[in-house]
């Protein structure tokens, strides 16, 4: 009977011991805990470092830009309509113009054709504009004919005859193409009575179409008169 118990005693003991959760040192709890904590800063400074490399890149990709604008903006805007370097010829006395020519004034364009009353009322006007401003040297009036179809001879006959005393040429078809891209096909459309404002510094102010009395025109073309380079 004794001998049955020890024998059941050290079967318990033997069972409790195996069943005992093993001991954890602390070399074993350190071990990786300590590993994850070295690499995660490495990995937030990698993180950091290309942060900050995007940001220097960003601004620098900013900062071109607005330096090639500002080279941009400071050519004149005659250079760059073509039509504006066309040599045009006036039929009054022959001689060879350019609208680049004017850089620096302002520069009246009415498109017309000599079938058109609608044009030479407008002309009319024109006329009384010049009287109004006391032929100021810094306006140059351009008649352009826009009809391909009308010469040069005929439209000298026409200038004379009605007393405009303003420059007048006859248009080539690249010329009247590139109005049209440029303004609009009414501007090829000469009983609208179309004129085109070119200011000191070459940019374009188309005026309303329909037609414009002097002192309609002198209110337009004042301000642009008042401005400098």
């Amino acid at each position: 009977m004794i001998k049955k118990i020890v024998i059941i005693l050290l079967s318990a003991t033997f069972i409790l011991s195996a069943c005992a959760p093993a001991t954890v040192t602390p070399e074993v709890m350190m071990e990786k805990p300590t590993e994850e904590m070295m690499e995660k800063p490495e990995a937030d400074m990698a993180e950091n470092s290309s942060e900050d490399k995007m940001k220097e890149t960003s601004d620098e990709i900013m900062d071109e830009p607005l330096d090639e604008m500002k080279d941009d903006s400071s050519d004149g805007m005659m250079e760059e309509v073509v039509w504006f370097g066309t040599t045009l010829t006036n039929v009054s006395d022959g001689s060879a113009f350019k609208i680049n020519d004017f850089k620096g004034k302002v520069v009246l364009v009415e498109n017309l054709a000599m079938w058109c009353s609608n044009c030479k009322k407008q002309q009319e006007q024109v006329k009384l504009l010049h009287e109004l401003l006391g032929m100021n040297e810094d306006l140059v009036s351009i008649g352009l004919d826009i009809d391909t179809n009308e010469n040069a001879a005929d439209l000298k006959t026409y200038v004379a005859n009605n007393g405009f005393d303003w420059i007048y040429a006859v248009a080539s078809e690249e010329v009247t193409r590139e109005i049209a891209n440029l303004y609009g096909a009414q501007f090829l459309n000469p009983p609208s009575t179309p004129i085109l404002i070119i200011d000191r510094k070459g940019q374009a102010h188309p005026m309303p179409f329909g037609i414009k009395s002097a002192e309609e025109l002198k209110n337009f073309i004042e301000p642009f008169l008042s401005e400098n380079m």
